[in-house]
């Protein structure tokens, strides 16, 4: 695991300061909260003499590559349920289930329609007779030991912030934040699909009150994007050197900047941003963009 970086982030409003924290540098496979979230899993399927890992994710799943990978370097089998049983013939032209099958990661590819049980009782049991038994990772990775994991992200130096802002995929890791936080700070969350559900979702595990979803930086649900945010990652790079993925980092800085210009923060305020990784993804919308003959992410290239 690399120091994690804090960097300031440049600016035209100089009413407030605006820092990232670069938790995608904590280690090139196992990136951002999915180092976070899958240390105490991990740690927990040892303790459970477990030997293999199984979960879920989509075509690009940042989940799914780092599970691959981190089970692989920590002795585990690792399986994924992934959404769309169309993909089963594409894994060497999608760089997201080509690198976990690299990483020696067995697929079952299941329809959307089938996906969607994925939390039943009866979708549970049907996996345990067809693999054998294993641990349950929830899709994202999300449960108490993720949530335990992303307590860990803020450090004591970080009582000098305001506002914590941070993508929401699943609410793993907000919750993390939220549970960690100092009574004058508040974080604000900026999912990455639409719904009203993350509330309650996050309520499961979060202890504290002082956080808010805000939800017009979605950019039309989860995997969407235009022109103009892929315009504002390349921008944002040129200006800081920091590369953003589209899914929800990106996001999430677009709705801060974008809130900023608005006035939405009080004078002086100190905000931190939390980069949860999930660059690995970038290559394959990139793929999606090329083909409709868009504009690419071009510092990744």
């Amino acid at each position: 695991m690399q120091d994690i970086l804090t960097q300031k982030v440049k600016i035209s409003n100089e009413a407030v300061s605006l820092s990232i924290r670069r938790e995608d540098l904590i280690h090139p496979f196992i990136s951002g909260n999915k180092f976070r979230k899958l240390k105490y899993n991990l740690i927990q399927a040892k303790a459970e003499n477990q030997d293999t890992l199984l979960t879920f994710g989509g075509a690009f799943s940042n989940h799914i590559a780092a599970a691959a990978f981190a089970g692989a370097a920590h002795g585990f089998r690792t399986i994924g349920i992934i959404r769309g049983d169309e993909l089963e013939n594409k894994i060497l032209i999608n760089p997201t289930l080509k690198f976990a099958q690299e990483c020696g990661m067995r697929f079952k590819f299941v329809t959307r329609e089938s996906y969607r049980h994925k939390t039943e009782s009866d979708f549970i049991a049907n996996l345990k007779n067809e693999f054998g038994d294993f641990y349950y990772v929830p899709e994202g990775g999300t449960n108490e030991y993720a949530v335990k994991g992303c307590q860990e992200i803020l450090s004591v130096e970080d009582a000098q912030y305001d506002f914590i802002c941070s993508a929401v995929g699943t609410g793993g890791t907000i919750s993390g934040l939220i549970n960690s936080i100092l009574p004058h700070q508040k974080v604000l969350g900026f999912p990455a699909l639409k719904g009203d559900f993350l509330n309650d979702e996050i309520r499961k595990f979060a202890q504290n009150e002082n956080w808010e979803l805000i939800t017009d930086y979605h950019f039309g649900g989860y995997g969407k994007v235009n022109q103009e945010l892929i315009a504002f990652l390349n921008r944002f790079y040129r200006e800081n050197q920091i590369p953003l993925d589209p899914i929800y980092t990106g996001k999430m800085v677009f709705g801060v900047m974008d809130l900023i210009g608005k006035n939405f923060f009080k004078e002086n305020s100190k905000i931190l941003l939390i980069h949860t990784g999930g660059l690995q993804g970038i290559s394959g919308m990139n793929i999606k963009l090329k083909a409709k003959k868009l504009p690419i992410i071009d510092f990744y290239e």
